[in-house]
């Protein structure tokens, strides 16, 4: 048999010519067979076609069938896509800073932000990956940065935050902020969450991807400040 015939390709295990099915049924689709992940193909057998029987069946599988011309997995080309994108978590900014003889005011507020928005630490970025005549591209932005203040707080917030100045003074992040309400030394950590958006070989899917960084900081009364 060739081992391809236009779009589809030729599979000894299923005994026929395998193609992707260009628009996916929807998963309470019985083609499913109750799975969640993974393709529908066509499968066109050409003998059973020249007896006069069904020749076209569909079947899922969680990766391309194998054949001397199968495509690669989409989904391996994603995340090679995405290991183009190099992507990391964020370098904390914060207010007080986290260094040795500073001291935040409990009761007054701290200002969060992230230091190098860019697209490897908040996207948007694009990159496709590609594999014997067949390519998938993938873009990748963060959806949210939670921050989890070490108080039992956490703080969720939509972009990259407001630096702080020291001309803003004893106003509130109008972004992302927080007030401590005891003293003490606490652990900060700042969670980027992502959304992956993939497309090729006739599929899409989204792969959901995090990162997180710490820091300590120091809060304080003010009259243990001043004395």
């Amino acid at each position: 048999m060739p081992c391809r015939d236009g779009d589809a390709w030729w599979s000894n295990g299923w005994g026929c010519y395998v193609k992707t099915l260009k628009r996916q049924p929807p998963k309470a689709d019985p083609r499913w067979a109750g799975h969640w992940e993974g393709t529908i193909y066509e499968c066109y057998d050409p003998l059973v076609a020249s007896a006069g029987g069904m020749a076209l069946t569909y079947r899922w599988s969680a990766t391309p069938p194998a054949g001397p011309a199968a495509p690669p997995d989409p989904r391996v080309l994603a995340q090679q896509a995405i290991a183009q994108m190099r992507l990391h978590a964020v370098s904390i900014g914060i207010v007080p800073e986290p260094r040795v003889g500073r001291v935040g005011v409990i009761g007054m507020p701290t200002w969060m932000w992230v230091q190098n928005p860019g697209p490897s630490t908040l996207g948007p970025i694009t990159r496709t990956a590609s594999a014997g005549g067949f390519s998938v591209t993938a873009t990748a932005k963060a959806d949210r940065v939670v921050w989890q203040m070490g108080d039992g707080a956490t703080v969720t917030c939509h972009g990259a935050g407001t630096p702080y100045a020291d001309s803003f003074g004893r106003q509130s992040s109008p972004d992302c902020g927080h007030i401590y309400a005891r003293r003490g030394t606490f652990t900060v950590r700042a969670t980027s969450y992502w959304n992956v958006a993939w497309s090729g070989m006739g599929l899409t899917g989204t792969i959901p991807l995090n990162f997180t960084r710490t820091t300590n900081i120091t809060m304080g009364e003010a009259q243990v400040l001043t004395q």
